[in-house]
């Protein structure tokens, strides 16, 4: 199997300004976005052979909303790609793995508001995928990645970000516990 990135579609050259990391949205938001930006976040609930889920986290110089907490690894949907591709595209920058897309889950939002303004307001589309290949090596803006025992998860309290649990729990792999 090659360890090439997954094959995605051709596209309309990414704008700058639109990205989470760009100038022009770094100087609105405490968050790293712009305050009118609603974002459209896609990645993947991953599983290995051994029953495990994927978790990353982010280095620490990314200022954000998920910073310093384990998250399934994803990230922004990019102008004209599809939701698909997008998850591809995300777990592949961040992880080097290739993933089998199995089913959708439900999508949901966060919208938070600071002084009575949107500070974020993220919609998060999912799929439970499953690893296919590759071999996992944290990248891009990841600065860690683990292999957690589905047993494991609702032990991992506050180090698990809220809205990765609820993520987990529509993926039906975490039950409260």
């Amino acid at each position: 199997m090659s360890t090439d990135a997954p094959a995605i579609p051709p596209q309309e050259p990414f704008t700058p300004a639109l990205h989470p990391n760009g100038d022009s949205d770094r100087a609105d938001g405490a968050l790293g976005f712009a305050h009118s930006t609603i974002i459209i976040a896609v990645g993947a609930v991953i599983l290995d052979d051994a029953n495990r889920v994927l978790l990353v986290k982010h280095v620490p110089a990314r200022k954000s909303f998920w910073q310093g907490k384990w998250i399934c690894p994803g990230g922004r949907l990019q102008v004209g790609e599809t939701i698909e591709a997008g998850i591809l595209r995300e777990v592949w920058e961040e992880t080097h793995l290739h993933i089998r897309l199995n089913r959708p889950l439900v999508p949901f939002e966060r919208i938070i508001r600071r002084a009575g303004e949107v500070s974020l307001h993220v919609i998060y589309i999912d799929y439970l995928a499953e690893r296919i290949g590759g071999t996992l090596q944290p990248a891009d803006d990841v600065g860690e990645a683990l292999w957690v025992p589905l047993s494991r998860l609702p032990t991992m309290g506050e180090t698990l970000h809220a809205d990765t649990r609820r993520l987990l729990e529509l993926a039906q792999v975490m039950t409260d516990g």
